[in-house]
């Protein structure tokens, strides 16, 4: 009586498409919002053209259009992860452009100029110092020939001479890293962040102030917070004067003020007014005032708003519809946001702060999905080993024209987020509607070294990469295989980057999964430490252990090295030009693979980087995974697909 279908899962015809994903889609994630003035500025990945970075403006006229022209790409190349990609004051935009990692200046509806030269010198996390006509930024100068770039914060003539580099001074320098130019208001003071290898800014770092004369050179500077043990992060300047900042001292990212020598908590609370900095250009909180912070802090169930009373410290929940929060500005009594929940997609949001009204400026997917076939996400905890307990969020299958037969439970997909320093959250996740609505379940593991839990929950994986992600996630199967909610027969791992590490690690030395998919994963961790890029050279110091010092570790950990005993087909896609996670390490697992007769796929993307922009090959990936799987699992698909050639099965 209710027209739904009885049908093996993974069978199921669903309404979301990739062309549902894809189509007049634009990627807000990693992104960045300003304000300037009335006039609302943020950027956009946009994967139907060719992936390129666009920074669009509303103005406050209310009309929508782009300021990046084509043939421009914002994107900066600073880490590789980028980020902290333009910069705006008065209707001029400057922004770091891809193809030739130069910083532009563009006034107005005017063509971008140029503003230093053409060599390879990158910048991001721009900051303006309009009193002086200046530009500070992070430079990454790849000129110098050093066996690493040298990283610095440098002050440009932000008028800019694009042939020469002659005003161009150097503000700090030294450590092997820096982030967060922040200019107080009256031009006297500058705030950074600085770090050295083997850390990564949430292991451990610096916050640093230096008074500046009159050109805006430093005089003199002086450490403010932080250390080796000490993650801290975004420096702001209040209205007042007085310098704030986040620091998880107390196992907790949380909201500081520097108080003459000293410095005081403003809202302490078990929860995450930050993140791993993994891109420039972060805002988890900024000034509505002098006597107000709006500010994100996520707790187990998603991301939320607050404001926090600065003369009491008490802080009242701002209620909205998203559990995921992203980049938050303000502008006077107004505050932008980029906000999802799991039935909405990521938009650029308004909050009016004195009436609560909102407003949504742009969404990144238009297309409607029906409530009736998207899976909502049930938070888990689960037990894992050494009498600890584990997180992760569970989604069902859903579609409301199918049941899956009563005697069958669901394939399960294990999703390993990338970092491995990340999380996965309650957000808006189009490709797990994707998959849930064809039939599968899928759990997304924040397996012990997850951000978003505190600073303890985060260094679990500190010595142990390679060994406690991998026992998280088959917990998080087990438990649900245990519960009635997966075929414990049908499992699959997959995962991109540091997930496709675990993902190659699982299938080679345990015995429990049923198949995997590596995206642009890592496979050999000694080829990984000598050919990787700066900011992560040393990240294997601490999740794994010194090297050479410990290279049986390396090995020991390196799932190529342990290929031959793979049990369950593999398939592995692969950007070529990704400087992050080289093709390298896919080649080397697919040559041990052909060599054994061991079943595998490999799908290799001209063009692509780390992560996957163009929309034929986002497509590709997507598809092609379930293709696979059709064959492993032995059911049919009810899309019409591409078949990938599976070798050795």
């Amino acid at each position: 009586m209710s027209g739904r279908k009885v049908a093996p899962f993974g069978s199921w015809a669903s309404p979301i498409t990739i062309d549902l994903l894809l189509k007049g889609t634009v990627q807000m994630r990693n992104q960045m919002v300003r304000w300037d003035g009335d006039d609302l500025y943020w950027s956009e990945l946009r994967p139907d053209d060719g992936g390129r970075i666009v920074v669009c403006m509303r103005a406050a006229s209310g009309e929508i259009g782009d300021v990046t022209p084509p043939g421009f790409n914002a994107r900066s190349r600073v880490h590789e992860y980028g980020g902290g990609h333009f910069a705006v004051a008065g209707g001029t935009v400057y922004f770091t452009n891809y193809a030739d990692q130069r910083l532009y200046r563009q006034n107005g509806n005017e063509a971008p100029r140029p503003i230093t030269p053409a060599a390879d010198v990158r910048h991001a996390d721009m900051a303006l110092d309009i009193g002086r006509g200046r530009l500070y930024a992070v430079r990454e100068d790849h000129t110098t020939g050093a066996k690493e770039p040298v990283n610095s914060i440098v002050s440009i003539d932000s008028e800019g001479d694009s042939d020469a580099d002659h005003d161009v001074f150097t503000v700090a320098a030294g450590n092997d890293f820096y982030s967060s130019p922040k200019l107080s208001a009256d031009g006297k003071r500058i705030a950074w962040t600085t770090w050295n290898h083997p850390n990564m800014p949430w292991d451990g770092c610096e916050l640093w102030v230096g008074d500046l004369d009159r050109s805006g050179h430093v005089v003199s500077s002086r450490k403010i917070a932080g250390g080796a043990t000490e993650s801290v992060l975004q420096p702001e300047w209040s209205p007042a004067g007085e310098l704030y900042f986040i620091s998880d001292r107390s196992d907790w990212w949380n909201l500081y003020r520097a108080r003459g020598e000293g410095d005081e908590p403003i809202c302490p609370r078990s929860a995450e007014f930050g993140a791993p900095q993994w891109v420039f250009g972060m805002r988890f909180y900024a000034f509505a005032g002098p006597d107000e912070i709006v500010c994100l802090y996520s707790e187990p169930g998603g991301t939320k708003l607050g404001r926090i009373d600065l003369s009491s410290g008490t802080m009242r929940h701002i209620e909205l519809l998203y559990s995921g929060l992203s980049n938050v500005q303000t502008n006077g009594r107004k505050a932008a946001v980029f906000a999802a929940s799991s039935t909405l997609a990521e938009r650029v949001l308004t909050i009016d702060l004195e009436t609560g009204a909102q407003e949504v400026v742009k969404v990144s997917n238009p297309a409607h999905l029906d409530p009736g076939n998207m899976s909502l996400p049930k938070p888990i905890e689960f037990p894992t080993e050494g009498g600890m307990a584990a997180h992760a969020f569970y989604y069902p299958p859903k579609n409301q024209g199918f049941d899956g037969p009563p005697d069958e439970k669901p394939p399960l997909m294990v999703r390993c987020h990338g970092g491995p320093t990340g999380s996965g959250g309650p957000t808006y996740t189009f490709e797990y509607h994707y998959w849930t609505s064809r039939g599968f379940a899928v759990v997304d593991v924040n397996y012990g070294g997850s951000s978003g839990y505190g600073r303890a929950y985060r260094t679990r994986l500190n010595g142990n990469w390679g060994v406690v992600d991998v026992d998280d996630c088959i917990n998080a199967a087990r438990f649900l295989v245990d519960q009635g909610a997966a075929d414990g027969n049908r499992v699959w791992i997959t995962g991109g980057s540091a997930g496709g590490f675990t993902v190659l690690l699982s299938l080679t030395k345990r015995d429990f999964y049923d198949a995997g998919a590596s995206h642009f994963g890592i496979g050999d961790l000694e080829l990984f430490v000598k050919e990787t890029h700066k900011f992560e050279a040393h990240y294997c110091d601490t999740l794994v252990g010194p090297y050479p010092e410990r290279a049986d570790l390396y090995r020991d950990r390196s799932a190529v090295h342990f290929a031959d005993s793979l049990k369950r087909p593999v398939i592995l896609f692969q950007g070529l030009e990704d400087k992050i996670v080289p093709p390298s390490q896919a080649e080397e697992f697919v040559a041990v693979c052909e060599k054994k007769k061991l079943p595998y796929a490999y799908v290799a993307f001209e063009g692509e980087q780390h992560g996957f922009r163009k929309k034929e090959n986002i497509r590709r990936s997507i598809e092609g995974e379930l293709f696979f799987l059709s064959r492993i699992f032995g059911f049919s698909t009810a899309d019409e697909i591409e078949p990938v050639k599976i070798e050795n099965f």
